[in-house]
């Protein structure tokens, strides 16, 4: 039976081939560049040339625990570093456009972090500029390439529970907001800054919804200015719909990180093993079960990796692919767009108290 996961696991492969890593720069030296992308990129066999970020003291630090080459004294001095041919933003939203706009200008090839831009606007005109220039962006969305929901996606698509007809998230932890200021006194949190995560990759699965509700919340006595508290539907043509129930102010110890695909044929189910310890998490669990195999009940998928850092080296890696291959990175800016609108129409229904058209 163990045979029949051979093909899924090439599908959460995550390796890159040497002919394809070209040397990469960092901007921005925060936690997660610390525990994710740096640690994944050398598992990876990525070249990182160096790092930048406005703390030098905090670049020096990281780039010494890293082994990192480099600290740049400026982002001028990044951007003009020839061997770079690929830079990762890892800053704070409101900074990434204005970083993104040099860095194309400079003629890199950009792998920009969620939420990839403050709007639509924005995003269309960023793609533009870097589909003149004849460069790629990706964007980390980097939950699609965490082995359980890839291995997941994998199985969808091989047709072993059919007709997808429903897919959904339950998560209620505890979230430490404190470690990002600017996060806690964000009006709009949790569904822009955690929960697009799992939007995203419904999307994956099911592609664009049609129309939205959602329901935002706070708890009293939280730290936090905005919603952390969601739930979220979503509904698609035909038959599949999508759920997503977020809470961060779990204040019993009890955490769940869930998620459920189910289909016409069968069901798959997993935990997001990240979310149990946050950041050391452990790994994922998976279970089919499929009357097209069969399966003849739950068969459990040994999940290996971790979101954080493991899950890290799959958008990059995407990026250089492409970069390498002349295809599109996966996801790509442009498929994130669609993530953005999913958020914005969420958003309206929450305001509105109405279903909202996603545009």
């Amino acid at each position: 039976m163990l045979d029949l996961f051979t093909p899924i696991a090439a599908a959460c492969d995550l390796s890159v081939p040497a002919e394809h890593r070209v040397p990469v720069a960092v901007v921005g030296a925060g936690a997660i560049v610390d525990v994710a992308h740096l640690p994944a990129y050398r598992a990876a066999g990525l070249e990182v040339a160096g790092i930048f970020d406005i703390d030098g003291q905090r670049a020096h630090e990281v780039a010494a625990r890293h082994g990192l080459p480099r600290v740049y004294r400026s982002l001028d001095e990044l951007l003009a570093d020839e061997r770079v041919r690929v830079v990762d933003i890892a800053v704070a939203p409101r900074a990434q456009p204005g970083i993104a706009r040099q860095a194309v200008a400079a003629g890199k090839h950009l792998l920009c972090q969620k939420p990839f831009v403050p709007d639509v606007t924005t995003g269309e005109e960023l793609i533009a500029e870097a589909e003149r220039a004849g460069l790629l962006i990706a964007v980390n969305q980097q939950l699609r390439y965490d082995e359980g929901m890839a291995a997941a996606r994998a199985m969808v698509r091989a047709g072993w529970i059919g007709e997808v007809t429903a897919m959904s998230f339950t998560v209620n932890i505890t979230t430490d907001w404190s470690p990002w200021p600017w996060l806690v006194r964000s009006d709009r949190l949790e569904i822009m800054y955690h929960s697009i995560h799992y939007l995203d990759a419904i999307r994956a699965v099911l592609g664009d919804p049609v129309r939205v509700f959602c329901a935002g919340g706070r708890t009293p006595g939280q730290a936090a200015t905005g919603e952390t508290r969601t739930l979220s539907t979503l509904v698609f043509p035909g038959n599949p719909r999508g759920l997503v129930h977020a809470t961060h102010e779990n204040r019993t110890g009890d955490a769940e990180a869930t998620f459920r695909i189910d289909g016409a044929e069968g069901s798959i189910k997993g935990t997001l093993g990240l979310l149990y310890d946050y950041p050391h998490g452990r790994p994922d669990t998976l279970a089919v079960s499929s009357r097209v195999v069969p399966t003849d009940g739950w068969l459990a998928y040994p999940v290996t990796r971790r979101w954080i850092p493991d899950a890290f080296a799959g958008p990059m890696g995407s990026l250089l692919r492409a970069i390498a291959t002349g295809g599109a990175p996966y996801p790509s800016a442009r498929d994130n767009l669609g993530t953005i609108r999913l958020v914005d129409a969420l958003y309206s229904a929450m305001d509105s108290g109405h279903s909202v058209s996603v545009e």
